[in-house]
């Protein structure tokens, strides 16, 4: 057995790269320009890993075929036999060794290494919605702060009960967005709110999205004339963060009607950095909406149309039950879930994703 050619011939382009990186970082001149240094480096640290696991192959592949003239040339039974053995684990070896090549070289999301902004906003159920609004961004800080992401509110709207009608998380690190884009959807609970005095289950729904932070210059422009930007006294909970100057700021893109605000910092400088890049990565996503459709709808075949509203997954709090719809996922963990162990839910997205886009490549790679 051996990989196909196209796949043999994509492996063999990443050799031929891996050496002319090798080259040109070894070049003095490359290693006085940072920023170009800084490229080569994480473009060759991409390629290694997927060198190194054609090397496993490759050596797997010498001890099948020494196994398999071991078994036509021995013999004694009980060697042939081992090598008959042997053989059946090596080709396992390949056959794990060639998907995992093969989902390696799939096409890449560009915006995966991307920090991101996360807007979590209570829909139907009132106060509940509210309540498990803020369930939903501790979930997600805890889950971020293990992955060793940085993690920021930018914006937050209290509800009475001290949930949230709506807060906007900051998440940093590379990776975030590759870790946590399939959360964009509508999420919905069902369980006895504390103000049920007669034990019924009460259903309530929160909407998620997922933006990838973008360049500042390079991906989307905006005119300074279509802005409105306006200062205000940040409000909250109380306490030592809260601001106690006029430092918040809210940013209305006048031609798409859109607004943004950001109070986390006591520096207005900073608060509208952060507001712009947000008022940025909305403006972006508007414009893959319009121009992108169907690649859009190529990209998110696993997860739907990625439409705000679309239930994508369920909280069922009596019977400890988490249901991921798209792939028809059910855990009965959703406390260890809660308290940000989401791997156990993303994992096997981003697998049935993979494997989606495998089979619509079909034998190309």
């Amino acid at each position: 057995m051996s990989l196909s050619p196209r796949l043999q011939g994509q492996l063999e382009q990443l050799a031929f790269r891996f050496d002319a990186l090798s080259q040109m970082l070894a070049d003095p001149g490359v290693a006085d320009d940072a920023q170009r240094f800084q490229t080569l480096s994480k473009e060759l640290g991409e390629i290694s890993p997927i060198l190194e696991l054609l090397r496993r192959y490759e050596q797997r592949q010498r001890e099948l075929n020494d196994a398999e003239r071991m078994r036509m040339e021995e013999s004694d039974p009980e060697l042939r036999a081992l090598a008959g053995e042997e053989m059946s684990v090596a080709q396992a070896d390949l056959d794990e060794l060639e998907e995992t090549l093969r989902v390696r070289l799939l096409p890449k999301d560009p915006s995966d290494d991307r920090n991101v902004f996360m807007e979590i906003r209570a829909g139907t159920g009132g106060e509940e919605a509210a309540l498990f609004a803020g369930v939903l961004a501790r979930m997600y800080t805890r889950y971020a702060e293990s992955k060793g992401f940085a993690v920021a509110i930018l914006s937050a709207s209290e509800s009475e009960r001290g949930g949230y009608k709506e807060i906007v998380l900051e998440i940093d690190g590379r990776g975030a967005y590759s870790r946590l884009k399939f959360e964009s959807g509508g999420h919905r609970v069902q369980r006895v709110p504390e103000t049920e005095t007669q034990g019924r289950i009460h259903t309530s729904a929160c909407t998620v999205a997922v933006l990838p932070e973008v360049d500042m210059v390079s991906e989307i422009t905006i005119n300074p004339a279509d802005l409105r930007i306006d200062t205000y006294r940040s409000s909250g909970a109380g306490g030592q963060h809260v601001n106690k100057t006029d430092s918040a700021i809210r940013i209305t893109h006048i031609p798409s009607g859109l607004v943004v605000a950001c109070q986390e910092d006591r520096s207005q400088h900073k608060n509208r950095a952060r507001a712009m890049a947000l008022l940025q990565a909305r403006l972006l996503e508007q414009e893959q909406e319009k121009q992108q459709s169907a690649a859009a709808q190529t990209r998110r075949l696993l997860v739907g149309s990625g439409d705000r509203s679309e239930r994508i997954r369920t909280y069922n709090f009596p019977q400890g039950r988490i249901t991921d719809h798209r792939i028809n996922l059910t855990l009965y963990r959703l406390e260890a879930v809660l308290a940000g162990d989401l791997d156990a839910v993303i994992e096997p997205l981003i697998k049935e994703y993979q494997a989606d886009l495998l089979q619509h490549l079909g034998d190309e790679l």
